[in-house]
């Protein structure tokens, strides 16, 4: 446990923070699922904004690196594109 006033300040500080960032991961986590089980082409397109706008907010605020988010949205808009070509 820290001696001093500043470490305990940081811990109250780092579990507010921890707390925070885990319901955005959470969102996101879920948002994803949605988006991969998803069987309507349009629906799943409506899911993947959703879960786009989400990780790019997360992106901006630090919760994920760039690239990370980067990387998933390419790999979720390739499954939804995939979806919508088999369905036509």
């Amino acid at each position: 446990m820290p001696i001093h006033k500043s470490p305990e300040k940081r811990m109250r500080q780092d579990k507010k923070r921890s707390l925070r960032n885990k319901a955005v991961m959470t969102e996101i986590k879920s948002a994803t699922k949605k988006v991969r089980q998803s069987t309507n082409p349009a629906e799943a397109a409506e899911a993947f904004k959703k879960c786009a706008s989400l990780m790019d907010k997360a992106a901006k605020r630090s919760i994920f690196h760039k690239s990370t988010v980067n990387r998933t949205k390419s790999r979720l808009a390739k499954a939804v594109n995939k979806l919508a070509a088999s369905q036509k």
